[in-house]
This record gives structure tokens, C-alpha cells and sequence, in this order.
């Protein structure tokens, strides 16, 4: 081997080198790129004599500087990170509205039994009644307002996750492609072509920024899925997803991966990681409970002012009308169902509201199993707990977490389901329809008055109803209504004390005629239910015979003779028994009560629970996602400190491998030289 070769070979690998150091100071800014390092291997050595000489060098490689394991823990954090600041993003957004003076409940519910308050201390000032109707006004806005920031939320993740399902399917197919790439150039080479390899990976962590995967390599080839095993790309194939109305609910989209043979698979519910994941959870986790939650508020709102306005009398002599919409609208009943997209049979779902304080921020499953019964369906809760199979034609139909269900339009086919979401549209749907403020009925439907010639010391407590009026009781309840106008007044006289102990009472009705009989013991509270006919507008007892009664208690010694009378109170404008109650409702446990009665919240006491709930996830969030960037930043810089490009490392190379290039050719130039002067001696 010549001087010569050598030089040359030197030259070469130096120049090599230079060049390779020359593409890693290039490519410092180039996202996912790994720095390069050349290899030389000595040329075999040549025997002159007895030693052996070398030949020089070759450049034998040139190698990616690449760790899978850091890799590997980078693309994690990378899906970890994405999915806890999609999470957030969306959180804190709903936190703010929810809690702040300005956007959330707090201030005009306590603004609305503020002015309760007012128009109670004098309830025939018709201004402040006309204030109270105001806040009522503002109130139910405020709902209205909230649900639609809400609902709009939720289509903007539905358009969310189509823009992300089409990045997605362009990164799977673009790895495809790569490892189609990889392996023709492996194959033909026996190379790695370090960039198409450095494409891929970073191709990789793009895609974990949007949904959370697991690539495996096999003989140079990536294979991509989903934490749960659904195959993204197989080798030179990607399988594509899409973002499609639910089946249960369309309403809310969710993510399928289209599969070979024009199948689908739904993968919503087992997505992890990745803005798609972070996106799904915060949905399911806060939003479609926060719209249940706020919706329960409403209608608990709506339904329990409503009926509490309806025990009372307005301004006019007459009973309450509504502050709210009913509740149970005929548009309300429908919307609170959705068939499933598999649905045979051409029926649909009526959901009535029948005791809002045991509604839950739940959805239910309600299917038809049975193929021998199609009146019988089997409810799921959305928490997993099976509330059991019911007949929906039974009389009266069964109540399920304070709602019944009602087959409508048509029969149903075994297999066919609903989504039942009892509150969900709560708070869109509530609105004031009150605008007459005299018909807000403060005063109490009856009163009960004491003669002026009593002579003992017996005292009574106001009349109430004894079971109130149901406001969703149609032709019943407005019967009521009259019987209770038309049977009053009624008298209570009292007879001479018993040596027992005990002292009798007579009930006369406003004719004089006895209608009922009883004893108190004189000196305790003796608690009295008072059995009135109903009687018609002419006077008549109705056919057939109806009755109501009220309660009262008795306290003190009555003395023989005395009475008390009990009337309607159709002039009751400085009245206000109602309005206390209606007060009482800002602290009454009138929001989730158990089935027992026991427990429960206040309507202030839920939306403060709502506010809290949101606000602990959103705190979570914020800690979620500083803990993941933190796992993300370590997890980047141990990668760098392998991969990336150093560019003070990368200038002493530099320098180095000019040095190695000047020696290189000043071997050939040695090598010039000798020859020359071997030339010059002949």
C-alpha cells in the first residue's frame, strides 16, 4: 500500500466525518432529529518482510446516537402530558364560569331569596313583587346562559376530535409509508437510513401528542396501537379512526377505527392519553355531569318554587300560579330520551319527572329484553348499578330515582334500548312565565280566627293543608282547589272538660251542621286533622263524595263554648305563611334526598357541592399537568443528552477533524514530494 493510498484513505474518512458534523449543526433545530457519529475501521495490513503495515482506514458507518428506552419514556410522557393539558384546558374554562360572582349561580340565587325576603317583609307591595319577578327572571337566564356555554362546549370537543381523528390518520399513514421506506432501503443496503428512521420516531410522538400508543419494533418495523391493543399501523398498512355520533347518545361523538372488510370498532371508552383521551375524560368526568348536576338544580328550582307558589294565595283571592315552566312539558317529557341507533320498533320514550328531590346527576340504559314482554325493560344507571327490570305499562307506573318512563308511538322490539338522561336539558328548558307579580301567592290558603267571646285560655296554630296540592294533578287538583273555596268556612266548638281529663269538640260546617267529632287534653298540644266534604260551587257536596283535611294544633284550657273558626283565606294580602316557606326553601334539603327521606342538599347547598366538585378536578388538573410537564421536560432532556445535537461538542469535532484533514493531506503531500525526488534522481 502506497503513501499515497493512505493519505487518501485518511482524507476521505476525515472529509466523511466533516461532513456528518457538518448535517448534526444543520439539523440542531430540526425536531426529532438525532445526531449522527461516523465509524472508521483500519484496511487490512499489507506483510513486507516480516511485519505487516497498514493500509489506511474506512469510514464503516454512519450511526444514529439513539436510546429506545429514553425514546420510549419520552413518547409516554408526551401522551401523559397532552391528555392532562387537554383535561385542564377544558376544565378550567367550565371552573371560572361556574364560580365567579359575575357568570355563576351563587349570586342570583341568594339575589332571588334576597328579594323573596323583601317581598315577603311586605307582601302587598306590589313593587317589590315585581322585583322578586325580576330576580326570578335573571335567575332562570342565568341557567339558560350556563347551559349554553356547556352545550356549546360540547360540540366544540365534537369538533375537536374530528379535526384530531384527521391528523391522527395522516401521521398513521405517513409511519406506514416510512416503514415501507425503512424496510426497502434496509433490504437493498443492509443500512439504517438514520433520517427515514428519525422521521418515524418523531412521527411517533406527534401522534402521541393527539391519542395515547405503543410502537413495537420488529426486524426495523414499527407497529403502532393503542394502550388497549387496537392496531393503528402493521407494518406498511394503518388502519384510519374517526369521530362519529355516539350509538347511545349522538349527541356525543366518540372516536371508531375503521377496520378492513367495512367494519367498525368503537374505541372511545378505552382511549388513554393524548389530547383525544384528555378531551374523552374531561367529557365523561366533568362536563356531562356538570350539565346533569346544573340541569337537576334547575328543575328542583323550578319545580319546588312552583309548587310551594301553588299551596298559596295571590293578591287576587285566588291560588298560586307558576313563577317557572312546568317541568314536565309535553316537550320536556320527549327530549329526555334518546333511541339507541339499532332501534327496531318505532316507539319512543316519555320521561316524567314525578319527585325532584330524588333525582340524580346519572344517565340510565333502559333495554327491552324481554322478547315475551315487551312492556318490560331493564335500567342501568350510569355508575353501573342496575336498578332492575319494571313494567312500563304498569299503573301507576314505577318510579326510578324520582322519574317514571311511559312507552310512546308504537311498540318496541326486543334488543332496542334508550339513553335516559332525567335533567340533562334542566337547564336550558327553564324559563319564567309568571309576569303578573299580584299572582305570586304569598298569603296561606287558610286562616283561622278565634271568637271574640272566648273565655278560656286554648290558643291554635294557623291551618295547613294536610297533604299539599299537586301541582302536576290536573282535573284533581283544580277540583281541590274549588272544594277547598266552596267547603269553608268550618267551626270548632268546644264541649265542658270530661272527668277523664280529656274535653271534647264539635266541626260544624258553614251551615251549622256537625261534621266531625274529637277530644283534646286540656293544658298540651294536641295536634288536630280536621276531615272537611267538599262541596261545588252552589254549595252542593260533590258526587261522588270527596274530602280534604287541614291541620292545626290546640294548646291551653278552652273553656265551654268557645270556638274557633276556620275559613278560606281569600283576602289574605298581608299574609305572608307562604312566603316564609317559600324562604325556607333556600335552606330546606330539597336536592338529592335519599329513598328513605334522609340527607339531601339545599338548592344553594347543590350548586355550592357543583362548584366545588368542578373547582377539586380543575385544582387536580392543574396539578396533573404540572406534575406531567415536569415528567415530560425530564424525560425530554434525558433523551437530548443522548440525541441531540451539542453544538459546543459538535465545534470541537470540528476542529479536531480539520486537524485530521490537514494531516491527511499532508501525507499525500509527503507522499508528492518523495515521489519527485526519486523522479529528479534518474
Amino acid at each position: 500500500m502506497s503513501l499515497l493510498s493512505i493519505g487518501m484513505s485518511g482524507l476521505n474518512a476525515s472529509q466523511g466525518a466533516l461532513s456528518v458534523l457538518s448535517n448534526n449543526i444543520a439539523n440542531a433545530n430540526t425536531a426529532g432529529y438525532s445526531r449522527q457519529q461516523t465509524t472508521q475501521n483500519a484496511n487490512a495490513a499489507n506483510q513486507f518482510g516480516g511485519v505487516f503495515i497498514g493500509s489506511g482506514t474506512t469510514l464503516a458507518d454512519v450511526r444514529r446516537v439513539y436510546n429506545e428506552f429514553l425514546d420510549a419514556a419520552y413518547q409516554n410522557s408526551t401522551s401523559l402530558n397532552s391528555d392532562a393539558k387537554a383535561y385542564l384546558d377544558q376544565v378550567s374554562a367550565v371552573d371560572k364560569t361556574l364560580s365567579d360572582k359575575t357568570t355563576g349561580m351563587s349570586s342570583v340565587l341568594s339575589a332571588f331569596f334576597a328579594a323573596a325576603q323583601t317581598a315577603s317583609a311586605n307582601p302587598s307591595d306590589t313593587s317589590a313583587r315585581q322585583i322578586l319577578l325580576t330576580s326570578a327572571q335573571t335567575l332562570s337566564n342565568r341557567f339558560n346562559s350556563i347551559s349554553n356555554q356547556l352545550s356549546q362546549q360540547k360540540e366544540t370537543i365534537n369538533s375537536q376530535l374530528t379535526s384530531m381523528a384527521d391528523q391522527v390518520n395522516q401521521l398513521t399513514s405517513s409511519i406506514a409509508s416510512l416503514n415501507k421506506q425503512i424496510n426497502q432501503v434496509q433490504g437493498a443496503s443492509n443500512t439504517t437510513p438514520a433520517n427515514l428512521l428519525d422521521a418515524r420516531a418523531e412521527a411517533v410522538r406527534s401522534l402521541n401528542e393527539l391519542i395515547g400508543v405503543t410502537a413495537t419494533e420488529k426486524n426495523g418495523v414499527f407497529s403502532v396501537s393503542t394502550g388497549t391493543g387496537q392496531s393503528l399501523v402493521l407494518g406498511d398498512q394503518s388502519n384510519s379512526i374517526s369521530a362519529v355520533p355516539g350509538k347511545d347518545d349522538p349527541s356525543q361523538y366518540t372516536i371508531q377505527m375503521n377496520m378492513p372488510g367495512n367494519t367498525a370498532v368503537d374505541i372511545g371508552n378505552v382511549i388513554s392519553g393524548g389530547s383525544i383521551g384528555g378531551l374523552l375524560r374531561y367529557r365523561s368526568d366533568v362536563l356531562m355531569p356538570a350539565i346533569n348536576d346544573l340541569g337537576r338544580i334547575a328543575i328542583v328550582t323550578a319545580d319546588t318554587i312552583n309548587s310551594q307558589l301553588g299551596q298559596g294565595i295571590d293578591l287576587n283571592g285566588e291560588f298560586g300560579a307558576s313563577m317557572f315552566k312546568d317541568i314536565n312539558s309535553a316537550a320536556a317529557v320527549a327530549l329526555r330520551s334518546v333511541a339507541g341507533q339499532g332501534n327496531q320498533g318505532a316507539g319512543s320514550l316519555g320521561v316524567t319527572i314525578k319527585d325532584t328531590s330524588k333525582l340524580t346527576n346519572y344517565d340510565y340504559k333502559v333495554t327491552f329484553n324481554d322478547p315475551t314482554d315487551l312492556n318490560k325493560v331493564t335500567v342501568q344507571r350510569s355508575d353501573g348499578k342496575a336498578m332492575g327490570t319494571f313494567d312500563i305499562a304498569a299503573t301507576p307506573p314505577a318510579v326510578i330515582d324520582g322519574f317514571t318512563l311511559a312507552l310512546k308511538n308504537g311498540p318496541m322490539q326486543a334488543g332496542d334500548s334508550f339513553k335516559v338522561s332525567p335533567t340533562a336539558s334542566g337547564a336550558k328548558d327553564i324559563g319564567t312565565v309568571l309576569t303578573d307579580p299580584s299572582k305570586i301567592a304569598f298569603a296561606a290558603p287558610l286562616k283561622g280566627e278565634a271568637s271574640k267571646t272566648n273565655q278560656g285560655t286554648g290558643t291554635f296554630t294557623p291551618p295547613t293543608l294536610t297533604v299539599p296540592l299537586d301541582l302536576q294533578g290536573g282535573a284533581n287538583t283544580a277540583q281541590l282547589r274549588v272544594g277547598i273555596e266552596n267547603s269553608m268556612p268550618v267551626k270548632m266548638v268546644f264541649g265542658k272538660p270530661a272527668a277523664d281529663g280529656t274535653q271534647s269538640y264539635t266541626i260544624n260546617d258553614a251551615k251549622g251542621d256537625p261534621i266531625g267529632t274529637g277530644t283534646i287534653i286540656p293544658g298540651q298540644a294536641n295536634k288536630i286533622s280536621i276531615n272537611v266534604p267538599m262541596r261545588d260551587a252552589s254549595g252542593a257536596l260533590v258526587v261522588p263524595a270527596k274530602s280534604f283535611s287541614f291541620d292545626t294544633s290546640v294548646a291551653g284550657s278552652p273553656t265551654d263554648g268557645d270556638s274557633t273558626t276556620f275559613s278560606f283565606n281569600a283576602s289574605g294580602k298581608s299574609d305572608n305563611r307562604n312566603a316564609q316557606e317559600l324562604l325556607n326553601l333556600q335552606t330546606k334539603a330539597t336536592v338529592g334526598v335519599a329513598a328513605d327521606g334522609t340527607g339531601g342538599t339545599s338548592l344553594v347547598g347543590a350548586n355550592s357541592k357543583l362548584v366545588s366538585t368542578v373547582g377539586a378536578k380543575a385544582a387536580a388538573a392543574t396539578t396533573d399537568t404540572t406534575a406531567t410537564n415536569a415528567l415530560l421536560t425530564a424525560n425530554k432532556n434525558a433523551r437530548n443528552s443522548v440525541s441531540q445535537v451539542n453544538l459546543d461538542e459538535e465545534a470541537g469535532d470540528m476542529i479536531k477533524f480539520q486537524q485530521y484533514y490537514t494531516a491527511s493531506s499532508q501525507i499525500i503531500k509527503a507522499a508528492q514530494e518523495t515521489f519527485s525526488t526519486l523522479i529528479n534522481s534518474l
